[in-house]
């Protein structure tokens, strides 16, 4: 039953459709390695109910011939996002307690394709911060450990339970969201596929807003074939989100052939950092290499706005976080705290906030509150917001002179341990987003592969950054650089 979980979507689904297995065995088989995973903290609320019931009904669904992709295949949720009945925390002690009665419109979407819930994922409070350390759960674990080292690594943030899940093999995929790099940066750590969308490509209606013009929904999976199926199941127009884009969605898996002769693809000569380890460098121009093995021209690009992206992120996310958070208050739901005789309504609201936020969200809050006060909106936000555009100019540039795809790092390193990064300056945590944050600023979809292990046996990745709304495209090329790369390493289980 256990070898049933290392499945991925793909297989399991012909599996499914073929009559070799039932949705309840796969199911079944996931519950059981996530009893014996908590270790790994990846789980935080588990519905193993809900996940049989749903399970019944896809098998139901595919005996009856009415299967889409995703029908009967178990994951993991992102407690980001919002599912009726089921504790949707953000991994914040604010919302202790909450329970919605509404579904947000991605789950919706999975779960009327027939996919099935197994429970919801740790993370990063309200999606702040690169370690899933900053979360009332404890932190999540990876499964990965370093060679001849038992120290606990951490899966990276803020999509790290989703990630540390689907690399253990506890669920088949999972959903994640990706602000600064959050779906790309914890996949790249834990050696499975995680890819960004275009902004406005999945709704983000019913998601716990962080900073609503970053934002985005996306699948990580166990490979570029597994996020193409599951992106295909999240995507589609939402009337409910106004930044949700009316387009039509295409069959992102029949677009999957690995030829990519005549494609050109960018390498930012400004993505080469001060300081970059060897074995990124290395990693980065083996996979040019491999790219160019199946057919694709290389050049030398110029992203001249690189160097001012890190700070522009760190001013406009704080200062939408700030707005988005101010809702958080204990009138209405989650946490309340406790008032003295003769304190009034604004000691609640302080009080509620500082047991209930976390020391990153709190500090986030404060940056945003003061780059948008009255002395300061012009000469931080607004600046922010004009490199924010020649960032995104940088892009379009680079795709007007013919460019199909930039490859670059997906992250400075391989993972770290928990609590290395720690320290008082959160800064040294910011700068894991240094690959990341561009997209996410520009609106761009992006896709980090697991390309290699570095000398400690950690996995690396590479990321691929497409054109806005061709994620068909792009992934593509992600699929040829997994095809020459032919990672298939995984971590030995200790949990």
């Amino acid at each position: 039953m256990t070898e049933l979980t290392k499945m991925k979507l793909a297989e399991a689904r012909d599996a499914l459709r073929k009559g070799d297995v039932t949705s309840v065995e796969l199911t079944e088989a996931c519950l059981k390695a996530i009893e014996g995973a908590d270790a790994l903290g990846a789980f935080v609320h588990k519905t193993p109910e809900i996940a049989l019931e749903q399970a019944k009904a896809a098998d139901a669904r595919i005996k009856a011939g009415d299967a889409p992709a995703m029908c009967g295949l178990p994951i993991g949720v992102k407690d980001l996002f919002c599912t009726k009945g089921v504790p949707s925390q953000a991994a914040s002690a604010i919302l202790e307690g909450f329970t919605p009665e509404y579904e947000s419109t991605v789950t919706s979407q999975l779960f009327g394709a027939g996919a099935v819930m197994l429970g919801k994922l740790n993370m990063d409070e309200f999606a702040m911060g690169s370690s899933n350390e900053n979360t009332c759960y404890g932190p999540a674990v990876n499964p990965w450990k370093r060679t001849g080292d038992d120290a606990k690594l951490t899966p990276g943030g803020s999509s790290g339970g989703s990630a540390s899940a689907v690399a253990a093999d506890l669920c088949l995929a999972a959903t994640g969201t990706d602000t600064g790099g959050s779906i790309r940066q914890p996949a790249a750590f834990t050696g499975i596929t995680g890819i960004k969308p275009t902004y406005g490509r999945c709704s983000r209606w019913g998601i716990v807003a962080y900073a609503s013009s970053l934002d985005q929904a996306g699948p990580m999976t166990k490979d570029v074939r597994d996020a193409a199926i599951m992106l295909q199941a999240m995507c589609g127009h939402d009337p409910k989100d106004s930044t949700s884009a009316d387009l039509p969605v295409p069959d992102f898996e029949a677009m999957l052939t690995g030829d990519i002769r005549g494609k050109t693809i960018g390498i930012p000569k400004e993505y080469r950092v001060e300081g970059m380890p060897e074995e990124i460098s290395k990693l980065w121009d083996d996979g040019a290499k491999m790219l160019a093995d199946a057919g694709a021209k290389i050049v030398e690009i110029s992203l001249p706005h690189t160097k001012y992206a890190l700070p522009a992120y760190y001013v406009i996310a704080p200062a939408e976080a700030s707005s988005n958070l101010a809702r958080y208050d204990g009138v209405r739901y989650g946490h309340r705290a406790k008032l003295s005789q003769g304190e009034g309504i604004n000691d609640m609201y302080e009080k509620t906030r500082a047991e209930g936020f976390g020391l990153e969200v709190q500090r986030r809050i404060m940056v945003g509150t003061y780059v948008l006060s009255a002395g300061f909106y012009d000469a931080y936000y607004n600046r922010a917001r004009k490199v924010r555009t020649l960032i995104k100019k940088d892009f379009e540039d680079a795709f007007a002179a013919g460019v199909d795809a930039i490859l670059a790092p997906a992250t400075p390193s391989s993972a770290f341990g928990i609590g290395e990064m720690k320290t008082a300056d959160p800064v040294q945590m910011y700068l894991q987003d240094v690959f990341t944050v561009t997209l996410n600023l520009a609106g761009l979809p992006g896709v980090a592969v697991p390309t290699g292990l570095d000398s400690k046996g950690l996995p690396l990745g590479l990321q691929l950054i497409g054109r806005p709304w061709e994620e068909g495209d792009l992934l593509n090329t992600a699929y040829a650089l997994e095809q020459a790369a032919g990672f298939v390493a995984k971590p030995a289980k200790w949990w």
